[in-house]
């Protein structure tokens, strides 16, 4: 059997927030983790568009010349 005093105890520490889990910093990092995945997909991109885009003015460049 429980005693009615630690029972008490208990109630009192879980009313107040004590062992209850945060949460707050959770979303601020997952929202910094998928700003960084996007950033890098878009790095990614602009590096190959760049590529391309280089590749094809030098193409051009040597057939006009």
């Amino acid at each position: 059997m429980q005693s009615p005093v630690a029972v008490a105890a208990l109630k009192s520490l879980a009313g107040t927030g004590r062992f209850r889990r945060s949460e707050e910093g959770q979303d601020l990092l997952e929202y910094g983790l998928l700003a960084a995945l996007i950033a890098l997909i878009a790095l990614g991109a602009v590096a190959q568009v760049g590529n391309v885009i280089n590749t094809v003015f030098w193409t051009a460049i040597a057939a006009a010349a």
